[in-house]
């Protein structure tokens, strides 16, 4: 994992920060009581222990991110989270009361969890590289026909395809449709990453640091405390 930290001396810029579910639960700063009591509960509806941890996993690291942001303690970040919909409190898209003008988000997936902090709306989502959305019947009612076009035009779509869907995941975690996007591959964790928004964001680095990371820019980036070793589960966990 790494850590994406402010730009010096221009304000704050984004952090964004993706690991393994069982890099997370292992970090030293991060343990399952700094949850609030209403994610906690919220827990309790979920029976798969793996996803259970997922959830945990990503909330963890989005607390993680603030901090680095902020400065505060993990144990000082207490997130909330408002449905655009209903307008209810307890799910639906993650906020700050405290600091309205970072934007936050969080995302889990079979083994993995990403997080991101930035100004403005932020919207990040990761899923494993072994995943293929689909089927495409339904991609073209969800996605840019002409882009779903193109994706199956490729000799393998698969990749195509998922790139297109994490991109999609991102902007309408954001809630704008108009943001700039990030997209890289961490190939230490098999995932692929797409972040929208981060404005204000410098520099180019990958969100997998030592690991390995492909084509990740618009942020700038400085190694976090290394998490414990652990290998990206296969998906489908």
């Amino acid at each position: 994992m790494t850590r994406h930290s402010p730009a010096h001396g221009k304000g704050a810029a984004a952090v964004a920060l993706v690991a393994t579910t069982a890099e997370v639960l292992a970090h030293p700063e991060l343990d399952e009581g700094l949850l609030a009591p209403w994610e906690r509960l919220r827990l309790t509806g979920i029976r798969v222990p793996g996803r259970r941890d997922d959830v945990v996993a990503a909330r963890l690291l989005l607390r993680l991110c603030v901090s680095r942001i902020t400065g505060l303690e993990p144990r000082g970040v207490e997130p909330a989270q408002r449905c655009p919909g209903c307008g209810r409190d307890g799910h639906g898209r993650p906020y700050l009361p405290d600091r309205p003008g970072l934007g936050v988000s969080f995302s889990h997936a079979d083994g993995l969890a990403a997080a991101a902090v930035g100004p403005g709306p932020v919207g990040i989502d990761v899923e494993p590289l072994a995943r293929r959305p689909g089927p495409v019947s339904v991609l073209r009612r969800l996605l840019p026909e002409d882009e779903v076009d193109a994706a199956c035009a490729e000799p393998d779509p698969g990749p195509a395809l998922l790139r297109l869907w994490v991109r999609r995941e991102a902007l309408f975690k954001a809630g704008r449709e108009d943001l700039p996007l990030t997209e890289w591959t961490d190939q230490g964790r098999a995932a692929v990453v797409a972040l929208a928004g981060a404005a204000g964001a410098d520099g180019a680095a990958g969100a997998a640091g030592a690991d390995g990371a492909d084509g990740a820019a618009g942020v700038d980036g400085a190694f976090a405390p290394p998490l414990s070793p652990a290998p990206a589960p296969r998906s489908g966990r």
